[in-house]
């Protein structure tokens, strides 16, 4: 009798932990904190509502694209090209974008030659980096915009968090674009990318995908989109310049 009341006992215990676990587990799931491989998730986690970034390799390294709703942390040195990299993903927009705290004035002229509607933009220029994010929130919760671009540097976990409620409850998505990045921790964000210069456009590493792993290094040719600015570009201007300087020698012969 005694040892049959002891396994009730135990197995009560246990049943007891595993509940507690399987709670504390999905409590960490649904605040972001725990992250799975995609064959690894749950059916309710694997799929999400993506948005084409408008680069197809890109797409194919993201399957499908960017999310639709969330917040996206984009490291780079500024300059490089990183918001050419969101112009495709920009000109299908519907509603508003924010662009706020951005390191130089935007040029709207070169914006709406690239098929940008200019009067979707609106810029936001605030005096501190709190009130950038107090901005950011602000506009992902009034649903009147598709997407914010943010300038910020460090990012505390519960700033980010605040930005994804936001982004939920406006159904809109952030793209924080960080550079001189000082700290290291991993922040709760859907996706991670990091950009580097390269001479065909940028070289880019996806530290961070939801409901899937890390990537290694990869090269986005954006020699179609802006053949002025890639390497080859400067090599054939240079190739012509030889050729012209070539033919006006043989024409003063």
């Amino acid at each position: 009798m005694l040892a049959l009341l002891i396994l009730i006992y135990n197995t009560v215990y246990v049943y007891s932990k595993v509940c507690v676990m399987a709670n504390l587990i999905d409590f960490l799931q649904h605040q972001n904190l725990v992250w799975q491989g995609t064959e690894n998730a749950p059916v309710s986690r694997q799929a999400y509502e993506t948005v084409s970034t408008g680069f197809d390799d890109l797409d194919k390294q993201l399957r499908g694209g960017l999310p639709k709703q969330g917040v996206v942390d984009i490291q780079s040195q500024a300059g490089i090209g990183e918001l050419r990299l969101l112009l495709p993903y920009l000109r299908g927009q519907t509603r508003m974008c924010a662009v706020i705290h951005p390191p130089a004035q935007l040029n709207a002229h070169a914006l709406f030659h690239q098929g940008v509607d200019t009067g979707r933009f609106l810029v936001i220029t605030p005096n501190s980096p709190q009130e950038a994010l107090w901005a950011a929130e602000q506009c992902l919760k009034s649903g009147a915009c598709d997407s914010v671009l943010l300038w910020h540097g460090d990012l505390e976990i519960h700033q980010v968090k605040r930005l994804q409620l936001a982004a939920q409850t406006g159904q809109g998505l952030i793209c924080l674009l960080r550079s001189d990045i000082k700290q290291s921790a991993s922040l709760p964000v859907c996706l991670s990318l990091k950009l580097m210069p390269h001479d065909l456009g940028l070289t880019v590493q996806i530290t961070k995908r939801r409901g899937g792993w890390a990537k290694p290094d990869f090269i986005l040719d954006m020699s179609s989109n802006w053949p002025e600015l890639t390497s080859q570009s400067k090599a054939s201007k240079s190739a012509q310049v030889v050729t012209i300087a070539q033919a006006l020698q043989q024409a003063n012969r």
